[in-house]
């Protein structure tokens, strides 16, 4: 559980208890899918290495300004950015990675079935974000909502035949 220290953000303490709880299941999920991207980075193979390998890092990057934006939201309203690996283990929630899995075609798979929960569960937080009546977390959720679309739609179209 994330505590909510003392602020002069003029969110209702419920509020930002409720979003600081959001932001770190968001957080754990993005920084695992850093580390899968970055697993993707190291061990793929094949004729399309290049281009993978590539990609792979630009997920990693883009994870982890996500991760960034994320914890500094969750301080910002009093709670804790906690990304420790038993925090990741419970609450991260993305499938596991195999990493005999490392043909293009199987890494490409792995990075975005990933990308794709990563998306889903933030669609669910922007949700929950509006509903609290939270507009500058909404706003972030979905700003990472429409990045993680277009980078699925990047390793999808490495998948396609």
């Amino acid at each position: 559980m994330n505590a909510v220290t003392t602020t002069r953000n003029d969110l209702p303490e419920t509020t930002r208890h409720a979003m600081t709880e959001r932001l770190g299941e968001v957080l754990a999920g993005v920084t695992q899918l850093s580390l899968h991207a970055r697993m993707a980075h190291w061990n793929v193979q094949g004729p399309q290495f290049l281009q993978l390998h590539e990609l792979f890092d630009k997920v990693y990057e883009e994870a982890g300004a996500w991760g960034d934006l994320l914890a500094e939201r969750a301080v910002q309203l009093g709670g804790i950015a906690d990304v420790r690996l038993e925090t990741l283990a419970r609450q991260g929630g993305l499938p596991g990675w195999d990493p005999a899995r490392r043909d293009g075609r199987a890494t490409v798979d792995q990075v975005a079935a990933a990308l794709a929960e990563v998306a889903r569960r933030v669609r669910a937080a922007i949700a929950d974000a509006e509903q609290a009546g939270d507009a500058g977390t909404a706003d972030l959720f979905t700003e990472i909502s429409r990045a993680a679309d277009k980078l699925l739609w990047f390793v999808e179209a490495h998948a396609a035949q």
